[in-house]
């Protein structure tokens, strides 16, 4: 498998769940991480964690991508403080579920502005250091929401929509690099269980059944798969399960 030790590492939305797995994950690898997210505490809690675990900490960068203003003043942080970035992971986004009541237009504003206007601009801030990077990647967490066809299944109509447009900047991506060394790679996860590196859950999650829910360590092991293709291999997942996948199972 390709080293990722002492690769540089951006991860969005990385005070929780999937963003903080990942982190941690990657940061197990040797990778060094700049953590960023919307609540500068939990990043904080994230890089007390992994600096225990690693005896490095990493670097905390309060972003909300929701806000062009704050995705610029954390680009140029990042920009001040780096000569290259090799790995950028925008898995920030703002979730919002189905109901029945209708939604704000913050609400929608904020949930489209994050996975798309940010996703975007977030990535075009940084693509300058990925170019200086030997092995660079960007790798977008879409969701099997933003699949062709993909089911409603108890999001929101926005939600939804933001992550088909966000698996469209990922496309759009690819294709603007290719004949670049900065390749495009994306996830589509299913509903996940939140677990967490260390956790008992997560040493137990390779054994499940087939009928079993996702889990973050299932899109961890995608991410590490995915970036340590030959640099010619560029890939676009799904990652499917019987509960919670593309086509979950009906209750009649």
């Amino acid at each position: 498998m390709v080293e990722l030790d002492g690769r540089t590492v951006v991860i969005t939305g990385a005070g929780r769940g999937l963003g903080a797995a990942l982190a941690t994950s990657l940061a197990e690898t040797g990778c060094k991480i700049i953590l960023c997210g919307r609540s500068l505490v939990a990043l904080e809690k994230v890089a007390d964690g992994i600096a225990e675990a690693t005896g490095r900490r990493p670097v905390c960068i309060a972003v909300d991508l929701a806000e062009s203003a704050s995705v610029r003043g954390a680009v140029e942080a990042i920009v001040d403080a780096h000569e290259h970035i090799d790995l950028l992971i925008n898995n920030g986004a703002m979730w919002l579920e189905a109901r029945d009541e209708p939604y704000p237009a913050e609400e929608v504003l904020g949930v489209i502005n994050s996975a798309v206007t940010g996703t975007f601009l977030f990535s075009q801030g940084l693509l300058p250091l990925l170019r200086r990077s030997a092995n660079p990647d960007i790798v977008t967490i879409g969701s099997v929401s933003g699949l062709p066809n993909g089911l409603l299944d108890g999001v929101s109509v926005p939600f939804y929509a933001a992550k088909r447009g966000q698996a469209a900047i990922a496309e759009g991506l690819r294709q603007m690099l290719a004949g670049t060394p900065v390749r495009s790679i994306i996830l589509h996860p299913p509903d996940l269980d939140d677990i967490q590196p260390g956790e008992l859950a997560w040493g137990e999650a390779p054994g499940r059944a087939k009928s079993a829910r996702a889990t973050n360590r299932d899109v961890v092991e995608a991410v590490l798969f995915a970036v340590t293709r030959p640099r010619n291999i560029s890939l676009s997942i799904v990652l499917d399960a019987d509960d919670g996948g593309v086509f979950p199972a009906q209750v009649s």
